[in-house]
């Protein structure tokens, strides 16, 4: 289950669960829109009245041109899963979708080589803070 906003009631949740699974298939399964490749939906936030939902995908390759068509793809295809998601979910308001690139996956993985980077260099200081010690205590002991 995703990480949901706590003003969302635990319905809103599993109303927002309920159409990312949806979605997901929707968009594997019956759309067939080129721009549209392989994306993967990380959440779907909803708003309290069901008017609006927001859904952030992500893809495989983040390219800055692969995810301005894969956003025009999902807009342009919006109305059509939409209505297929009125037909799957038996719900009063059927939401608006918005579709938004998720960048939290290449941000974290930018953070980790990060700390990859300051680990690596952190270890090569200490080597060198190991040896100057070695030569150190050899001129000590030799005296």
């Amino acid at each position: 289950m995703a990480k949901h906003s706590k003003s969302i009631p635990s319905r809103g949740l599993r109303v927002a669960d309920q159409i990312q699974k949806d979605l997901s298939e929707l968009i594997a399964f019956e759309l067939k829109d080129p721009r549209v490749g392989m994306v993967t939906l990380s959440e779907v936030q909803l708003t309290p009245d069901y008017a609006h939902a927001k859904i952030y995908f992500t893809l495989l390759k983040d390219s800055p041109e692969e995810v301005k068509q894969t956003l025009e793809g999902l807009n342009k295809a919006s109305g059509y899963l939409r209505n297929m998601l009125g037909k799957r979910l038996h719900i009063h308001t059927l939401p608006s979708l918005h579709f938004v690139h998720d960048m939290s996956t290449r941000r974290g993985l930018e953070m980790s080589a990060l700390i990859d980077q300051a680990n690596a260099t952190r270890a090569a200081d200490d080597e060198e803070a190991g040896q100057a010690g070695d030569d150190s205590q050899k001129r000590t002991d030799s005296e």
